[in-house]
């Protein structure tokens, strides 16, 4: 859902690379000098909600996203391009990273390995088509959290009241 209420930023706005020493707050969101950064068209799974492994083990799924924004980070020099402003001041991006010696976009790469989500706008429509094509690929394929029991961020935030959605 974090597309809603996004304002175009500066088309002028500079690329930059992400550095070492992020915060991570959600597996879509971060802190980085100061400024608040946002995946574009991502949804982590929500921090607080639960996930079951196949043996039944209760884990956070918002800390399993973010592990895995973590690991993408840690691993490799990803450079975002600011797009747009969210309604909370974070400033949404799309992000590349290096594997390989190949571009891949960080959002397709996180939703594809099943590890977050292709957010919506409030009536429930994709905000990225590609990012859907990947989730419902990494779905069918029951990759990353599709593999546990789990309740879709998605369905959590549009029944939120609008007040509460970020």
């Amino acid at each position: 859902m974090g597309a809603e209420g996004a304002a175009l930023a500066n088309t002028t706005a500079t690329p930059f690379l992400v550095s070492k020493s992020v915060e991570l707050l959600t597996g879509d969101t971060w802190r980085d000098r100061g400024k608040l950064y946002r995946l574009y068209g991502v949804q982590s799974c929500l921090r607080g909600t639960t996930a079951l492994d196949a043996n039944g083990k209760e884990l956070d799924c918002g800390n399993v996203s973010l592990a895995h924004l973590a690991a993408l980070f840690s691993t490799t020099a990803v450079t975002c391009q600011p797009i747009a402003m969210a309604l909370d001041k974070a400033t949404f991006v799309v992000c590349g990273a290096k594997l390989d010696g190949n571009t891949i976009d960080v959002g397709t790469a996180l939703i594809a390995a099943g590890y977050a989500f292709a957010a919506t706008d409030a009536k429930g429509n994709a905000v990225s088509g590609n990012y859907l094509v990947a989730e419902v690929n990494a779905k069918t394929k029951a990759d990353g959290l599709w593999a546990m029991k789990f309740q879709h961020p998605i369905e959590l935030l549009l029944r939120r009241p609008k007040e509460q959605d970020r």
